[in-house]
């Protein structure tokens, strides 16, 4: 998930323009298209809100042709065949579809999702990712979690337009 560094993914009014950092960081690395598409290409399938799935239609669809299941309570339909709607619960999605498919999930959002699956304790990895803005307002990425979780700092790393990045992971027991 990328935020803010306040901690906001997106404005209260949807604006994500944001997103795009005009800092420059001398001592970051580059991320390169390379690298972003040897990442990507290690996912095995995406998880994410009906929200997220309708503004990543609106942005361009950077998902591919990797299976995306979509968590909605809603009525939606997709020409893209890689695309399936989900309206039961989490625990279900996993245990039925998800484990026994699919080694590699990215839950990509919203953060209603990302809080659910914590919550349910289905979480192995965190990849937070702060914008060097402070938005003021907004959907919070980590919205009263409600539950304590240990976690170990795996990598971090600091980009050329100012992003830095943290994996965390999970610590079980």
């Amino acid at each position: 998930m990328v935020c803010s560094l306040d901690g906001f993914v997106v404005k209260n009014d949807g604006d994500v323009s944001w997103l795009k950092s005009t800092d420059r960081y001398e001592e970051g690395v580059s991320l390169t298209q390379e690298d972003i598409d040897a990442y990507l290409s290690a996912i095995d399938c995406y998880v994410m809100g009906s929200k997220t799935y309708e503004h990543a239609l609106e942005l361009g669809w950077p998902y591919g042709e990797t299976p995306v299941i979509v968590m909605t309570k809603r009525n939606l339909k997709s020409e893209k065949k890689n695309v399936e709607f989900y309206t039961g619960g989490i625990k279900e999605l996993m245990d039925t579809v998800l484990k026994s498919t699919y080694p590699r999930i990215w839950v990509v959002g919203g953060p209603a999702l990302v809080k659910d699956f914590l919550q349910k304790r289905m979480v192995d990895e965190l990849i937070v990712s702060f914008l060097p803005v402070i938005v003021g307002e907004g959907k919070l990425f980590f919205d009263y979690v409600g539950i304590e979780e240990r976690l170990h700092l795996k990598d971090c790393k600091a980009y050329t337009d100012g992003m830095v990045e943290m994996v965390y992971e999970v610590m079980k027991g």
